[in-house]
C-alpha cells in the first residue's frame, strides 16, 4: 500500500490492532509493549550438545527424513544453509554416507524453553478430503471462499522496522483502513469473493482452515487441491477451547474427533461453536498432484517427515530432529524431519505440528496428538546457531 501516508499507517494501526497477525494465520494480535518489569533471566534458546545425547535413529528414518529436508533445502530462507544444502544435493541415498554427512556437517543444539526446561508440546495436522462439489447444490452449500479482492495487507516493518514479520489485515472505508469481518460475520452474511468450491459441512470447513490445506473429493472421483491463501487478520482461537470454557467437554477429552461428535449431537450450536474462533482462512486453488500439501517453506510436506514450526526460533528449511511417541500406542518417534511450515498455534520455542499425510488415518492420528517432545535444530558447524529469528 505504497499511497498510505505514515499517518493513516499510524491511525490504521491503532483502528485494528485486533486484525494484527503474523502470517501464517492465526497468530496473536500486537499489542501495546507493556512498561518494563522484573523478569527472570531468559534462558538460552538452544543448548549445544554432542550427537551421543541425541536418541538412536533407524536408518530407515535417517534417510526419509534427510530426503525430506534435502527435497526442499534449496528454498530455506537461511544464507548460512545455502552451503550444506549445495553438498547434501551430491549425496548417495545411502544410510551411512548421510549419517556422515550429518553428523559431520551439523551441529545438534536442544531446544529450550524460556524456563530452562526440555519437553514441550508437539501436536500434529494432515491434509483432510472433504466431499464437495465445483457448484452450489441442496447438500453441497458451505463455500470454500478464495481471496477476496478488497483484502489489504501492509507490513508494519515498513512503518516500524521492530514489527518485522507482522502484516496489518484490513481493508478501506472510505480512507479508512478497518478490520476485516471476523468468521462469525463471514459465515451469517456471506462475502463478496470466489468461491472455488462447495463444502457439505461447516465443522468440514472450519477444520480445513486449521489445517491450511485440503482437497475437495467430487461427484465423479476426482478432488480439488486447495492450499492457504491468506487470512482475516483476526487472531485464531481454538474451538476446543471454546467447548472447554463453556463446560461442554473437559479439556483432557478435547480432539478432533470430540469436537465433530459435539457438533453432530448440537446442530443447533454449530453457528456459535464455529464463531468462537474469529480467524477466517481464504484457499487458493492448485494444480492437481499426488504431492503433499504446500507448506509456507513453499514446497510440497512429506507425511511423517515434515514439521511446523515457530519460524522465530526454527528458521524455516532447517533439518531437525525430534524424540516424542505415536498418539496411538505411545512408541518412540525418534527421527530427522525438515522444518517447512507454520502454524497459527505453533509458538514457542520446544513446540511443533508433525505433519501425518492425507486422510481419514492421517486425521485420526493428527486429531488426538498432543504429546510431549524435545527437539533439537541440526545446524552447519561453521555457523552460529540463530537464536532469536524472526519470521
Amino acid at each position: 500500500m505504497t499511497k498510505l501516508s505514515s499517518s493513516l499507517a499510524l491511525s490504521a494501526l491503532l483502528l485494528a490492532l485486533a486484525a494484527c497477525t503474523t502470517t501464517p494465520p492465526g497468530t496473536q494480535p500486537v499489542t501495546p509493549t507493556p512498561g518494563p518489569a522484573p523478569t527472570p533471566t531468559p534462558h538460552p534458546t538452544y543448548r549445544p550438545v554432542a550427537w551421543s545425547a541425541l536418541p538412536d535413529v533407524s536408518d530407515g528414518d535417517l534417510v526419509a527424513g534427510f530426503n525430506a529436508w534435502r527435497n526442499g533445502c534449496a528454498k530455506a530462507r537461511s544464507t548460512a544453509l545455502k552451503d550444506v544444502c549445495a553438498e547434501a544435493k551430491t549425496l548417495a541415498p545411502d544410510a551411512v554416507t548421510i549419517r556422515n554427512f550429518v553428523q559431520g556437517r551439523l551441529a545438534p543444539y536442544q531446544l529450550i524453553n524460556q524456563d530452562g526446561s526440555e519437553q514441550g508440546l508437539i501436536t500434529g495436522y494432515y491434509e483432510p478430503v472433504y466431499p464437495g462439489s465445483l457448484s452450489r447444490t441442496a447438500t453441497a452449500n458451505v463455500p470454500v471462499y478464495g481471496q477476496p479482492d478488497d483484502l489489504i495487507t501492509v507490513d508494519l516493518a515498513e512503518v516500524y522496522p521492530e514489527l518485522k514479520g507482522k502484516r496489518l489485515r484490513g481493508r478501506l472505508e472510505g480512507r479508512k483502513l478497518v478490520p476485516y469481518p471476523d468468521a462469525g460475520t463471514i459465515q451469517r452474511a456471506g462475502l463478496e469473493a470466489p468461491v472455488l468450491a462447495w463444502l457439505t459441512d461447516p465443522v468440514d470447513l472450519q477444520f480445513m482452515q486449521i489445517q491450511g490445506s485440503g482437497r475437495v473429493r467430487l461427484a465423479d472421483g476426482s478432488e480439488l487441491r486447495l492450499g492457504y491463501a491468506d487470512q482475516n487478520g483476526r487472531p485464531y482461537k481454538p474451538v476446543g477451547r471454546w467447548l472447554v470454557t463453556q463446560q461442554l467437554l473437559p479439556a483432557s477429552a478435547v480432539s478432533m474427533q470430540s469436537i465433530r461428535t459435539w457438533a453432530t449431537q448440537n446442530p443447533q450450536r454449530i453457528p456459535e461453536l464455529l464463531a468462537s474462533n474469529p480467524s477466517f482462512v481464504f484457499f487458493r486453488a492448485l494444480p492437481p498432484s499426488d504431492d503433499g500439501p504446500i507448506g509456507a517453506q513453499g514446497v510440497p510436506l512429506t507425511a511423517g517427515y515434515s514439521l511446523a514450526i515457530d519460524p522465530r526460533t526454527v528458521p524455516l528449511g532447517s533439518l531437525m530432529f525430534i524424540a516424542t511417541t505415536r498418539p496411538d500406542d505411545r512408541s518412540k518417534v525418534h527421527r530427522l524431519m525438515a522444518a517447512q511450515d507454520t502454524g497459527g498455534a505453533i509458538a514457542g520455542k520446544v513446540r511443533a505440528d508433525f505433519f501425518w499425510g492425507k486422510g481419514d488415518a492421517a486425521g485420526e492420528l493428527a486429531g488426538r496428538m498432543k504429546q510431549d517432545g524435545q527437539l533439537w535444530l541440526l545446524w552447519p558447524r561453521d555457523a552460529p546457531p540463530p537464536d532469536h529469528q524472526e519470521p
